[in-house]
């Protein structure tokens, strides 16, 4: 049986789940989509929860690659751009969840990063 590293499915969701936030407004509009209240009244909210998220995942991914994992960083911004890509694409409106769980997804990369 394998081993998960979970630092690194972590920073993966959040980065992935923090860039769907952080643009779904500008995708929503141009594709005529419905958006949420925070989307619609205060788009600079679900932004700034999004990228604290994709910030703090960058963070760890670089931490990472100076530890040594260079590649393994990389792929942190690789998978997190394809999650994000799927999230928001698949899901549409359903992609307003990241507002939910990408902040779960950073808190819970910052647990395991500091402990």
């Amino acid at each position: 049986m394998g081993v998960i590293d979970l630092g690194f499915v972590l920073a993966v969701a959040a980065m992935g789940w923090g860039l769907s936030v952080a643009t779904y407004r500008a995708i929503a509009v141009r594709r005529g989509w419905p958006m949420g209240t925070w989307q619609e009244r205060c788009p600079r909210r679900p932004v700034t929860v999004g990228a604290a998220a994709v910030v703090l995942a960058a963070l760890y991914a670089l931490a990472r690659g100076y530890g040594g994992y260079v590649v393994s960083a990389a792929l942190i911004g690789v998978f997190g751009v394809a999650w994000a890509a799927f999230w928001t694409g698949f899901l549409r409106v359903g992609a307003q969840s990241a507002l939910l769980l990408a902040p779960v997804a950073a808190a819970l990369l910052l647990l395991r990063w500091l402990g």
